[in-house]
């Protein structure tokens, strides 16, 4: 149950901070999904930090990680956001946003994982 209860927290600072950096980079005079696309990018360089940290250090719980990775950057990140606006781009016929939307989130989120492993090296 306390595992329940942590990633439950977890998921609950991740969505509220979401929601924040979503209102405060939304672009809708561009239809791009500014929001959506820095929180991804963000929570991939966080997981990639904690991960790192995890590995590093080998003192990392299962509880922080439940805490931190599954519930704080599961709560943050937003796969589900993501493939509804790729979706309406498809419906749009706005094959360019698309692309660069799906083709930047997917290469930089990868990248970011990698600078977050790096980033920890120094932790």
């Amino acid at each position: 149950m306390k595992q329940v209860l942590l990633v439950f927290l977890g998921g609950g600072i991740g969505s509220a901070l979401r929601y924040m950096i979503e209102k405060a980079f939304s672009m809708p005079s561009t239809g791009f999904p500014l929001g959506t696309f820095s929180v991804n990018i963000i929570g991939s360089l966080l997981i990639g930090i904690f991960m790192g940290i995890a590995l590093k250090n080998n003192n990392f719980s299962e509880n922080q990680a439940l805490l931190l990775v599954t519930g704080i950057c599961g709560g943050f990140t937003t796969f589900s956001a993501f493939a509804y606006e790729n979706q309406q781009f498809l419906k749009e016929g706005d094959l360019t946003s698309f692309a660069i939307y799906s083709l930047g989130s997917l290469t930089l989120g990868i990248l970011a994982v990698f600078l977050g492993l790096f980033v920890s090296k120094s932790f």
